[in-house]
């Protein structure tokens, strides 16, 4: 059973937070700002922030200036992840993954699913690593992205909780590039 190990150390993870949108500005990223105060509230650091537009190349190339940034071990975007044309920005995650966590979008469905029942269906939420960064493409929602940090990525960024978490596994994100 998952559970926090108070005999463990809180370690804070750098987060990045990524708004794709062709109308939202900083002043009205109700997402942005929904992840930012619980990131915050959890105990880590905001690395950075920014806006881009539905852009596939455009997203791609942020999500890669972050990923090679030492000062970023995570990112999650919000917006983008649904089904109109317009929505490219679980393309451009995989544009840039070494590896996607299948489980993610599994798991954030399951959760979805207890909030919106069958509606949960349409999102495309994903996740992955590149260059020892873990990426999470969020529904733009604001429910969306309380769901997937309160039922997922708040635990699974905490090295305290167990049996696993992402945090723990960080020194071995690119353990093959070490390989001689």
């Amino acid at each position: 059973m998952s559970r926090i190990d108070e005999t463990r150390e809180f370690i804070p993870v750098r987060i990045a937070v990524l708004t794709v949108s062709d109308t939202r500005s900083l002043a009205e990223d109700r997402s942005g700002d929904t992840l930012v105060a619980r990131l915050t509230e959890a105990g880590h650091k905001l690395a950075d922030r920014a806006i881009v537009k539905d852009d596939r190349a455009g997203i791609a190339d942020q999500l890669r200036v972050w990923i090679a940034d030492p000062e970023v071990d995570v990112i999650l975007s919000t917006g983008g992840t649904g089904l109109t044309g317009r929505d490219v920005t679980v393309e451009a995650h995989r544009d840039v993954y070494e590896k996607e966590i299948e489980a993610f979008g599994t798991v954030f469905t399951l959760v979805s699913m207890q909030k919106i029942g069958t509606s949960a269906v349409q999102s495309r939420a994903t996740g992955g690593v590149a260059g020892g960064t873990y990426l999470f493409a969020l529904p733009g929602s604001t429910g969306a992205c309380k769901d997937a940090w309160d039922e997922i990525l708040r635990w699974q960024l905490d090295y305290r909780h167990r049996p696993c978490n992402f945090v723990e596994i960080f020194p071995r994100l690119d353990e093959h590039k070490r390989r001689k």
